[in-house]
């Protein structure tokens, strides 16, 4: 027999939905890393029983799913595509990295968990456009939004580590409070950033 929801605020259950679900799972990833993210805690982080939340996700993997997408349509919305596929690329690359900084538990995830691209494509149009204006076919585009995409979450990665409060964190990371530090990884980053727009920028390479 299922285990009916616990009495939320005045005596009413819990109003439990797959958006809700999602936000709570970003919740407790920011404040523990993966380890925090199991169904038994989400669900107590909900106020319903674990297995009430079952009948929204099949389990932890579609939530991961859930949070990358989530995080991933965070870092997009809104961004301004910009007058040249140049900029939108760098926009675009400044967007996700900041997002990636501001949640940086969820970077080991992002790294191994892709986005959806039913979800990517949609909030990749505007900077498509872009491309599409130059005269780069789409698939090529891809390529160099892909190509950016996993530059700046390998940096992020390399810069945040295993932040502290997770197991086997890396005592490496950059301190959020350490200035010299953090400006030295934003010069690092913009160098890369760069040297790749502009290789790009001479040419589709041979082959």
């Amino acid at each position: 027999m299922t285990q009916a929801p616990r009495p939320g605020r005045g005596g009413r259950p819990a109003q439990i939905s797959v958006d809700r679900i999602t936000a709570a799972a970003i919740d407790l990833l920011d404040r523990g890393g993966p380890e925090a993210l199991t169904m038994r805690r989400l669900g107590s982080h909900l106020g319903v029983a674990a297995m009430s939340l079952y009948r929204h996700v099949p389990g932890r993997d579609a939530v991961i799913s859930k949070v990358v997408n989530r995080l991933f349509a965070t870092a997009l919305t809104g961004l301004d595509a910009g007058e040249t596929w140049t900029q939108a690329l760098t926009d675009f690359a400044t967007a996700y990295r900041r997002m990636l900084l501001d949640h940086p538990h969820a970077v080991p995830l992002l790294a191994t968990h892709p986005v959806d691209p039913d979800t990517a494509l949609p909030l990749l149009a505007a900077l498509l456009d872009r491309f599409t204006t130059a005269g780069i076919d789409t698939d090529e585009a891809l390529i160099r939004i892909q190509s950016v995409g996993v530059y700046t979450l390998g940096h992020a990665l390399a810069q945040v580590g295993r932040p502290p409060g997770t197991e086997d964190a890396n005592t490496d990371a950059v301190p959020a409070d350490d200035p010299a530090a953090l400006a030295y990884y934003q010069r690092w980053f913009d160098a890369g950033l760069h040297a790749m727009i502009t290789g790009f920028d001479g040419g589709r390479p041979p082959g």
